[in-house]
């Protein structure tokens, strides 16, 4: 562990400290991360003061807004069973820090530079009970020094891929080291439990389990919301596409594609979400599709059913999830570059779901596959076959859209044993 720590402090972790601070000449996200962290230890130092010392607190951390959707039904759930303690979340990217406000968080920062002296100083001042993280955002330093003194500290919806350099040979030393400080790790499959186990072995610690992905229990209680005020049938909905999270990339691959629907399908509509929906990227999408010869209008406050346009265009974040249950099908982006964003809002929808090929570190895209509620595809001839195949053949329709929903109820439960195992482990 002693030639890790030197090789990661040493020689990794400025060189990442390097890479952020070029970048944040360049790009205003990481700008925004960069000075958020100068100021956590100061916003730390405020929270404390207003609560005083002797309390129970823990440090939940997530990398961005997507992650927080895994964080908050176990957050919730944590406040439910301890409702005294208080909660610390903090954030890498300014996508989670700048957009999520939850009644559950008593303090939410950007996570601190990871450098030892620091996180030290931080875990000095918060005292926390445990520190919990989701996914895979694991900062060696927090756990090292999280370890060494005496904090207790797990990772919940952890998954390996099939493939994952972590299981190289010298990678895998490197991780075995930072995932055998924890003190619990809890995995999303079996498969993810395989592989973790390959990770440690032959470490003892930590206390392993398979608990599942608390993220199905958070779309399904968005969705309650929706769902008493749409029980009718999707096939009653409007004739709707939902382009969810679209990045440039999926831009290049369906945009033809779905101008051809539109014009074969006559009454056929579209939402088109943007991923970072800029003021620049609304305007060019609003150009594109007026060039196509089709009417457009910005989503704003309104309802998408009362606006009568072909195309609208959503200009804010944080409404994807309930424009889905105003549609019948879906296309979700991120698949053909960084990893497809979140499928299971669209499904619990009761939306068959289409994406990109990069889906293959997303359990819930492969189960959608497996089950016939989401389609992975290679171009845009494949997108528009498929939708157009749904949107011609009512059985394969209602097929698909009973798999997606059905997919999502398969895997409720999961929030629960989280915080179950958190308490006692």
């Amino acid at each position: 562990m002693i030639f890790w720590k030197i090789i990661y402090n040493l020689i990794l972790l400025p060189l990442l400290f390097a890479m952020f601070c070029t970048g944040s000449l360049f790009l205003e996200k990481i700008r925004l991360g960069m000075i958020g962290r100068f100021r956590s230890y100061q916003d730390l130092k405020s929270f404390m003061e207003r609560t005083g010392t002797g309390k129970t607190i823990y440090w939940f951390h997530a990398s961005s807004h997507g992650e927080f959707e895994q964080v908050k039904p176990v957050l919730a759930g944590l406040k439910e069973v301890e409702p005294l303690s208080f909660s610390v979340v903090s954030f890498f990217s300014p996508s989670g820090y700048n957009h999520v406000n939850d009644e559950h968080i008593d303090c939410k920062i950007y996570l601190p530079f990871d450098f030892p002296w620091l996180i030290r100083k931080c875990l000095n001042l918060v005292q926390p009970k445990k520190i919990i993280l989701a996914a895979y955002d694991v900062w060696p330093n927090l756990i090292w020094v999280s370890r060494s003194m005496g904090i207790h500290s797990a990772l919940f919806a952890a998954q390996f891929s099939e493939g994952t350099s972590k299981l190289s040979p010298v990678i895998r030393n490197f991780y075995r080291n930072v995932y055998g400080s924890l003190s619990a790790i809890y995995t999303i499959s079996e498969q993810d439990n395989k592989r973790l186990q390959r990770i440690l072995h032959p470490m003892k610690r930590p206390i392993v389990r398979v608990l599942g992905n608390p993220r199905y229990d958070q779309v399904k209680q968005k969705s309650d919301n929706f769902t008493t005020e749409r029980t009718e049938s999707v096939l009653l909905r409007p004739k709707r596409l939902i382009a969810g999270s679209i990045h440039t990339e999926d831009e290049h691959v369906i945009l033809d594609s779905i101008v051809n629907l539109m014009r074969d399908i006559k009454d056929l509509t579209l939402v088109w979400v943007p991923h970072e929906p800029s003021d620049r990227i609304v305007s060019e999408a609003e150009s594109f599709f007026q060039l196509k010869h089709f009417t457009t209008a910005r989503l704003g406050l309104n309802n998408p059913d009362q606006i009568e346009t072909r195309v609208i265009i959503v200009d804010s974040i944080g409404k994807l999830s309930q424009l889905y249950w105003d549609g019948q099908v879906a296309y979700i982006g991120g698949g053909f570059s960084s990893g497809v964003h979140n499928v299971m809002e669209p499904a619990i929808a009761r939306l068959p779901v289409f994406f990109g090929p990069y889906h293959k570190n997303f359990n819930e895209a492969k189960e959608l596959i497996a089950d016939g509620g989401g389609f992975s595809i290679e171009n845009g001839t494949a997108l528009y076959e498929g939708i157009k195949n749904l949107f011609e053949n009512r059985v394969a329709f209602i097929k698909a859209s009973y798999a997606a929903t059905e997919v999502i109820h398969r895997n409720l439960g999961s929030a629960t044993r989280v915080v179950r195992n958190l308490i006692h482990d």
